[in-house]
């Protein structure tokens, strides 16, 4: 099967978004702002649909579009998001503000390595959805995790980074050295005592766990 191919198709057929969601789409590639592929987001919401979450945490805002299909699928589910970057930040506010979000998404300015103090004031989450430093997937995992219902999933985004997880030769120093912090990440996630996880390769790579 070509695997261009099929995942052109598969993005064909994927129902237009609102004027704002494809405004954003549009500002993401023009100011090159890492946003999910169409797959990729397209399962994540099919999977909350199903799981229908009334608590998530997003680590990883950017410019706020997970959080707004998140909460545009999920009308009754408050979302706290956590974003580093101000000028993203600012951003994202704006996009939440257009979209009559703010009662639904509340977004947390600060590196999440250091903002836990802030977060365990909402409680437990229903799931919790990592899309930020590659590099740091495993210390986002390990620090709030503990935030997690006993019924929770954690959906961490890029696992396959763009399928170089695969590759033997990575002629780029700084992308070898990222490839091979996700492979350990997917390793240690995939062998983690408290977890099921599963790989399902759309978009840039999701992985799924739920908690055992």
């Amino acid at each position: 099967m070509e695997t261009e191919k099929l995942h052109s198709y598969i993005e064909e057929l994927i129902q237009n978004r609102s004027d704002l969601l494809e405004e954003m789409e549009q500002y993401a590639k023009t100011h090159q702002v890492p946003i999910m592929e169409l797959s990729g987001i397209e399962t994540i919401l099919q999977i909350l649909r199903i799981a229908q979450p009334k608590q998530i945490l997003e680590v990883g805002t950017a410019i706020g579009y997970s959080a707004l299909r998140m909460a545009t699928v999920l009308p009754e589910t408050n979302i706290v998001t956590i974003e580093r970057d101000s000028e993203r930040y600012t951003v994202a506010e704006d996009f939440i503000k257009r979209a009559n979000k703010e009662h639904q998404i509340s977004i947390i300015k600060g590196d999440a390595l250091e903002v836990e103090s802030l977060i365990e004031k909402f409680g437990l989450f229903d799931a919790i959805f990592i899309d930020a430093a590659k590099g740091q997937y495993k210390k986002f995992f390990e620090i709030y995790s503990k935030y997690l219902g006993d019924k929770g999933i954690i959906i961490t985004d890029n696992v396959l980074f763009k399928g170089l997880v695969c590759e033997d030769t990575i002629e780029s120093k700084r992308v070898r050295s990222m490839v091979s912090k996700i492979k350990d990440f997917n390793k240690w996630l995939m062998e983690h005592g408290e977890y099921d996880s599963v790989i399902i390769p759309v978009g840039d790579g999701v992985a799924i766990s739920k908690k055992r």
